[in-house]
């Protein structure tokens, strides 16, 4: 369909039809072609650019001419284009264009200030009567459209009667035994189980935490500065006290004052680590404020200070995470992430790595994996993980690194920590043999299923 951009140009012209106009009307230079009414120069320097490059106009000694007979092809274009906006909401077949006018002007899926036109993708599903059906049906007797209960309104209306002289009332065979209902489990369900029953297999312990968290706990515990960007409305959902205003938690708790104080100095660079910190004051107010649970790492923050954290002791979490962030084949805003950490003396970046290829062979089933230099500001070194999907090609599965003091210092661990955080929406899309993230949480059972168990990695 037609975007707004779209839709003006279907009205006063495409940009490449004013320039040839303007040829026409006596413009000779580039410069003067590029002076377009209702078009800024961008948008009319790209257009003379597709002019020159496929053939339409000419440059010679700084003079534009047009070549003859080629105006036509632009001319259909723009019947398309009006076409388009005619249809609506309802578009128009895009095999069925012309390849000129699908090679000039690609859709996007969500459209944007510089596309012309917006992909909206229609699935069509069909359904059968299965063996299984056809049988009931036989045994009921056939199909019959009739009421199978006899309601008020009816008794009301007196239309019982007439149904008693039509179709009749669906009959009820108490003595047949009943038919079997055919079901299975959600595909992505029976993934996340196989996760969880594969990581427990190893010896690690589940975590778990509310979905609603303290900035504390998802950011400040973790050393990520309270200036940083990634706080701010557009990533982060806020939750407000009803009134309109931001929801703070309310304190008390000895052990969590503890732990926002030693937290606290470790910012202002006063810590036990001996961290120069980030150099500003640590609000104390803000830290108390209320965001959705923003990534699954804030349970390993949780652990750290909990008094029976287990050295040497390994953990992991499923956690329902939250962004706010642009749908598209791999991003959602609301997400599945599965968190871990290993608190040893003798763990090491070495066995980092090895855990994260555990995850993307044998849990995503990825052929092809590798690991890229990353920064995070509570891990180093850190790594992320990206591997190959049969379709889409190279995607993040997450990041991963080794717990700096400034985080596990205030907590009194002293020792090594290694901590990941994978997205295991898209380890899914590879195990289940999908495209698109969204499939995940439709009734469209992936025929990859059937593939991920016969791996029999669960």
């Amino acid at each position: 369909m037609a975007t707004d951009l779209g839709r003006r140009f279907a009205e006063v012209g495409t940009p490449e039809i004013c320039i040839l106009r303007k040829i026409g009307e006596g413009a000779t230079t580039v410069a003067d072609c590029q002076e377009i009414d209702g078009y800024d120069r961008r948008t009319v320097g790209t257009a003379f650019g597709f002019l020159k490059k496929n053939g339409f106009v000419e440059v010679a000694g700084g003079r534009v001419s047009v070549v003859d007979g080629k105006g036509a092809d632009l001319e259909e274009s723009l019947s398309i284009l009006r076409r388009l906006v005619e249809a609506g909401e309802r578009g128009l077949d895009w095999d069925t264009l012309p390849e000129t006018f699908r090679r000039r002007y690609q859709p996007r899926k969500r459209g944007g200030s510089d596309a012309v036109l917006e992909l909206r993708e229609t699935a069509t599903r069909g359904y059968r009567l299965t063996a299984t059906g056809r049988e009931a049906a036989v045994r009921a007797g056939g199909a019959r459209d009739a009421p199978a209960a006899l309601t008020r309104d009816m008794l009301r209306t007196g239309e019982w009667r007439e149904i008693l002289a039509t179709t009749g009332f669906r009959p009820y065979q108490i003595g047949r035994p009943p038919v079997p209902v055919v079901g299975r489990r959600d595909a992505y369900r029976e993934f996340l189980d196989g996760v969880k029953l594969k990581l427990l297999s190893l010896g690690f312990e589940e975590m778990a935490g509310s979905l609603v968290e303290t900035e504390f706990w998802d950011m400040d515990a973790l050393f990520l500065p309270q200036f940083h960007p990634a706080r701010e409305i557009h990533d982060v959902y806020f939750v407000d006290d009803g009134d309109g205003h931001d929801a703070f938690e309310q304190g008390g708790d000895p052990a969590e004052e503890a732990s926002i104080a030693a937290v606290a100095r470790e910012h202002e660079g006063d810590g036990s680590s001996g961290s120069r910190g980030w150099g500003y004051a640590f609000d104390h107010v803000r830290t108390r404020r209320l965001v959705l649970r923003s990534q699954g790492t804030v349970l390993s923050a949780r652990w750290l200070a909990r008094p029976d954290l287990k050295i040497p002791g390994k953990y992991f979490g499923m956690a329902r995470c939250f962004r706010y962030d642009t749908v598209d084949s791999t991003h959602a805003p609301d997400f599945f992430q599965v968190e871990g950490i290993v608190v040893s003396e003798k763990t090491s970046f070495r066995h980092l790595l090895g855990l994260l290829e555990l995850f993307a062979v044998e849990i995503a089933g990825a052929k092809e994996i590798r690991f890229v230099p990353a920064y995070f500001p509570f891990t180093e070194p850190s790594v992320e993980i990206h591997v190959e999907h049969p379709d889409i090609g190279w995607m993040e599965l997450g990041g991963a690194g080794i717990f700096r003091p400034e985080v596990t210092n205030p907590h009194g661990v002293d020792v090594p920590v290694i901590a990941w955080g994978l997205g295991l929406d898209r380890m899914a899309m590879i195990a289940l043999g999908i495209k698109d993230i969204r499939e995940l949480f439709t009734n469209n059972v992936p025929s990859g299923l059937q593939a991920l168990r016969d791996r029999s990695a669960y």
